[in-house]
């Protein structure tokens, strides 16, 4: 029995299929490449290039590879775009998701792990943020997520889909042989690196007058090797007759913008310039997740809890592939 994995060559989900193939597990690889990197998917993986919309495509992956639970990294993630173009966001995120879980319960595959986002909660009214705390995303992408969110409890209730949703905060760090390569690049570690890198004059700070103890903004950086231990821990718990559940991922620790800066600085012993810049309209000061529940239902420990570690891990796979995986022809 075999594990369908949607978005499989993408940062977070080749993490995923690398973890799940490590600990003798049959992953299948589902990605259409728009972002992901087929060198980021070991030879020995099966991997399919193509939709999650194209149900003749997963019925046959489905079947041809005794598939027995879907984990669902396949999505659009950039914010600014969403507001920009929100049908990209609605058809890709939803729609085509629909059509994935139509698929996949027609040939009675009821066990699923959704990568959601804590881009869901939209402006915190509380720190850290629970799973009870409310729900109203500030941009489309977060809505395209969490009407996934909705549509799998109606699921459930229908057609006895279990599933975990899993709410993470900011992934970040690699693995020895894996690691981010976004294009354009959003993401503040990859770019603080970049500038150590000598690829950016400065790293920009958007907004230094929050109400935090350095004035930049806080966030929640998790490890993507715990990710992924969460995510096979979740499917475990689904393999055990759990019922589904909603879960937040993160470390609870939040780091802010500057001080990311400065743990860099320390990991690649390299000068770091820094730009300040106006606010982003939206951003919150705060972000922080209360994960106790992932550790009191999944018994989830983060290894990487650090931001140093995570950065080190990030720095390393920076200095392998400076050109991302770009030098292996992807």
């Amino acid at each position: 029995m075999a594990i369908l994995v949607t978005g499989g060559a993408g940062y977070i989900g080749s993490a995923l299929v690398e973890d799940l193939r490590n600990r003798g597990r049959r992953p299948v690889v589902l990605d259409n490449l728009v972002y992901g990197h087929r060198e980021a998917v070991s030879k020995d993986i099966p991997f399919y290039e193509g939709d999650i919309g194209n149900s003749e495509l997963v019925e046959k992956i489905v079947n041809d590879h005794a598939i027995e639970s879907a984990m669902h990294f396949s999505a659009f993630a950039y914010v600014g775009e969403s507001v920009e173009e929100p049908a990209k966001y609605y058809e890709n995120n939803f729609v085509q998701t629909l059509k994935l879980l139509d698929v996949l319960i027609r040939c009675g595959v009821k066990k699923f792990i959704f990568s959601s986002t804590c881009a869901t909660y939209g402006e915190p009214v509380r720190v850290p943020i629970n799973e009870d705390h409310p729900q109203d995303p500030t941009n489309p992408y977060g809505w395209s997520k969490l009407m996934v969110e909705r549509a799998l409890r109606d699921y459930d209730r229908a057609y006895e889909l279990k599933f975990v949703a899993l709410r993470y905060f900011n992934a970040s760090g690699a693995t020895e042989t894996l690691g981010e390569d976004h294009d354009p690049e959003t993401h503040l570690i990859p770019l603080v690196l970049q500038t150590a890198q000598g690829k950016r004059e400065a790293i920009s700070v958007f907004g230094d007058d929050y109400p935090t103890p350095d004035g930049s903004a806080i966030r929640d950086y998790i490890h993507i090797s715990d990710l992924s231990e969460a995510h096979i821990l979740a499917l475990d718990y689904l393999e055990k007759g759990n019922p589904s559940e909603f879960i937040n991922l993160g470390n609870g620790n939040g780091y802010s913008v500057l001080e990311v800066i400065e743990a860099a600085r320390k990991v690649t012993k390299r000068p770091i310039n820094v730009k300040i810049a106006p606010r982003r309209p939206g951003d919150p000061s705060r972000l922080v997740a209360d994960a106790s529940k992932a550790r009191e239902v999944l018994g989830w420990d983060p290894k990487f809890p650090e931001i140093e570690s995570i950065i080190e891990s990030a720095w390393n796979w920076h200095k392998e592939h400076p050109d991302g995986y770009s030098k292996y022809g992807g």
